[in-house]
């Protein structure tokens, strides 16, 4: 038997109708045609159709343009505390499942992936990062982090601190303040360590790991298998990681026997910390390091190689840029990047050579990035043999019916 509603209830078009019964979790504000009842900002509240009927509870985000981001659609269910622990629950079963002997080091919650939107939480060994982009989850977050060490504790895993990189802007469109520390518990459930700098061990590669400092929560960690296979293809290779970041695709080539690899940045402080990762793994003998804008160098890369000023060819070159577009606004100007630097590289590499190339934004979807790099080929004058077509790693789970969550597109080519 349902129970009586308690909660407050929005009725909604039948454009938001067709979305949540085909799986999306998300209402927009100008969805919303009626609200019965108060709610107040991060609450929770019922979704019903034109004609009345329960679609799902989620929460409510007052200053978002995704107004509702619905949990469940169980009328039983009454979303206390229980409800999130078990979805917590759900997740770390999941991971323990699909990461096996790489649980210490993945993604432990991708937010709508794992029915609980807007939040992320990584783990870095005994470190847990969190990033919560919902008014409602924020809310939560006291509840969250301590059902998650207790789940986490039950499989054995003790968590030293969890470390908040709430430090973006997107957190402002909820009404939520940007910030940037570890987490100081209302209780005694967890304290952190001193210092935010920490080591993992990925594909057999160690790496120190900045969740202060670096880029997202501190790693890359959806790429862990796109660099693995990089790595399968590398033997006997001079490589060109571009966009290196931490260094992370040069050396699993290393690894993979390359012969050299080239990591290239714009950013002086990444090439510091891959330069220190390729010391930890005893490969700076093998790696050096340009700080430049990709764009500039590879066509300048080009021109050494006409005038035979380069002692040899780059033969794998990797071009993994941060998203270019986060908003269909911005696609074409995306495409046209995604074009330039493929189209370059396609030039520099020798007929036989290989390429790895990726798009991180979900906005680029993978037909149109094929669609651009098909360009790019014809604009290379070559053609790109297919080795293989990936996503991001299964700790970043995709939901078909929820795009968004599908982002990451990782190729391999020979260039002939």
């Amino acid at each position: 038997m349902k129970t009586e509603r308690r909660f407050p209830a929005a009725t909604v078009t039948r454009k938001a109708e067709t979305a949540l019964r085909n799986g999306h979790p998300w209402v927009y504000g100008e969805e919303i045609t009626n609200v019965v009842g108060t709610c107040e900002n991060g609450g929770l509240i019922d979704v019903l159709s034109e004609k009345g009927t329960y679609l799902g509870t989620g929460l409510l985000s007052e200053k978002s343009k995704i107004r509702i981001r619905v949990l469940a659609a169980n009328a039983n269910e009454t979303f206390g505390d229980e409800f999130f622990s078990r979805r917590l629950k759900y997740a770390i079963d999941y991971r323990i499942t699909v990461m096996r002997d790489d649980f210490s080091c993945c993604r432990l919650v991708f937010g709508e992936a794992d029915g609980l939107p807007g939040l992320t939480i990584d783990r870095y060994n005994d470190i847990l990062v969190s990033q919560i982009l919902s008014f409602g989850m924020e809310q939560r977050k006291d509840m969250i982090y301590r059902e998650l060490v207790k789940i986490l504790n039950g499989y054995g895993v003790a968590v030293s601190g969890i470390f908040e990189r709430d430090d973006v802007a997107i957190r402002e469109l909820e009404g939520l303040p940007l910030r940037k520390g570890w987490y100081e518990n209302k209780g005694d459930f967890i304290s952190h360590p001193e210092s935010a700098v920490t080591e993992i061990t990925e594909n057999g590669i160690k790496y120190a790991v900045d969740v202060e400092n670096g880029q997202k929560t501190g790693f890359f960690l959806d790429q862990k298998y796109n660099r693995a296979a990089l790595a399968r293809i590398a033997k006997g290779r001079k490589v060109l990681d571009c966009f290196t970041h931490t260094g992370s695709f040069g050396m699993n080539a290393l690894m993979g026997g390359a012969t050299h690899a080239t990591a290239v940045d714009v950013s002086e402080s990444a090439l510091e910390l891959a330069k220190r990762n390729a010391e930890k793994n005893s490969l700076s003998g093998k790696m050096d390091f340009i700080c430049a804008d990709v764009f500039d160098l590879l066509p300048k890369l080009r021109e050494q190689q006409a005038g035979h000023t380069r002692q040899a060819d780059y033969d794998l070159i990797i071009l993994d840029p941060p998203a270019f577009t986060k908003s269909r606004k911005t696609v074409a100007g995306a495409e046209k990047g995604y074009r330039e630097i493929n189209s370059a590289a396609m030039k520099l590499l020798p007929r036989g050579g290989y390429l790895a190339t990726c798009s991180c934004s979900h906005f680029m979807t993978a037909d149109l990035f094929v669609q651009t790099l098909l360009t790019a080929a014809s604009d290379a004058n070559v053609t790109l043999k297919l080795i293989e077509a990936r996503k991001q790693s299964p700790d970043h789970p995709i939901l078909l019916t929820v795009p968004e969550t599908d982002y990451l597109k990782f190729y391999l080519f020979q260039v002939i």
